[in-house]
């Protein structure tokens, strides 16, 4: 009986292929990704050569809708499902994703998506190829991308509230929610409600000041954006109908450069605010 002849190869070697064939895809990665979750860069993979589930999916699109600043790779798969490109085992800080949406006249419309992790691991930037794509989370009814040409989407309402009337020092709870802020936020939901049939969605947007870490207003900011969904969605409103997200500190309305801590505090009090935008309504 002939034997069989088994040929031993060095561990590393055979460790490093692994590596390779486990990582399919590196060659796509987005380039300079910053502690903070952003790309100098941001690079697509192609969907033919790198994707492993080329027929992408149809996602829910309230799901879609609560992905915001902040979640964390666990959260992500819940709401989005595993990534559909072969992202690597060398601790990925990016997710990819092939999206189906359907038009209102008929047909499909599909995109590709991106997610892009800090250095913690939690979701911070959100990319779209097409970038029209996106606009499907602002409008149920006929996104951006699938309206007539030349057609304009009607300019949301917004309303903005200052975070120091809504809520305690540094609170973010519904408990921290102050008795000026409940009546705000009661007389908002009111309107709302009152011409909820033509409202297409409804954006919470936290902001903060700049002092305290990023990592710290992030937190806050998403945390207080999900605090008046929450309030808004026991006034009444579809909770379904309300998505969220926390800027923290990166898109302040003014700069201040006083050196007393209580004068910058006053100061910066613009920065710290709520903001809700309406799309659709009368």
């Amino acid at each position: 009986m002939k034997k069989t002849q088994f040929h031993r190869f060095p561990a590393a070697a055979f460790g490093a292929a692994a590596i390779l064939v486990l990582q399919g895809c590196s060659s796509y990665v987005s380039k300079g990704i910053t502690d903070d979750g952003k790309a100098t860069e941001v690079v697509f993979p192609s969907v033919e050569n790198d994707a492993w589930l080329k027929e992408g999916t149809f996602p829910n699109l309230n799901n879609l809708r609560a992905v915001a600043p902040g979640v964390t790779k666990d959260q992500l798969y819940d709401l989005l499902g595993r990534p559909h490109f072969r992202e690597g085992v060398a601790s990925p800080r990016e997710w990819d994703y092939i999206f189906h949406f359907r038009k209102a006249g008929g047909g499909v419309t599909t995109c590709q998506y991106k997610v892009i992790f800090d250095k913690d691991f939690k979701a911070q930037t959100f990319h779209w190829l097409p970038a029209g794509c996106g606009d499907v989370l602002a409008s149920r009814a006929v996104p951006v991308a699938e309206r007539p040409a030349g057609a304009a989407p009607a300019a949301p309402r917004k309303v903005t509230l200052g975070a120091d009337g809504l809520f305690r020092f540094d609170g973010s709870s519904l408990a921290d929610l102050l008795p000026e802020g409940r009546r705000k936020l009661d007389a908002l939901a009111g309107e709302i409600k009152s011409s909820i049939k033509s409202v297409d969605a409804v954006r919470v947007t936290g902001h903060t000041d700049r002092l305290g870490s990023s990592t710290y207003n992030n937190a806050l900011s998403l945390a207080r954006a999900n605090t008046v969904r929450n309030y808004l969605a026991q006034s009444g409103v579809p909770a379904q109908n309300v998505q969220v997200q926390g800027k923290g500190e990166s898109e302040p309305k003014v700069q201040c450069a006083q050196t007393r801590r209580a004068e910058l505090i006053d100061c910066l009090a613009p920065n710290r605010r709520v903001e809700i935008e309406v799309f659709g309504g009368s």
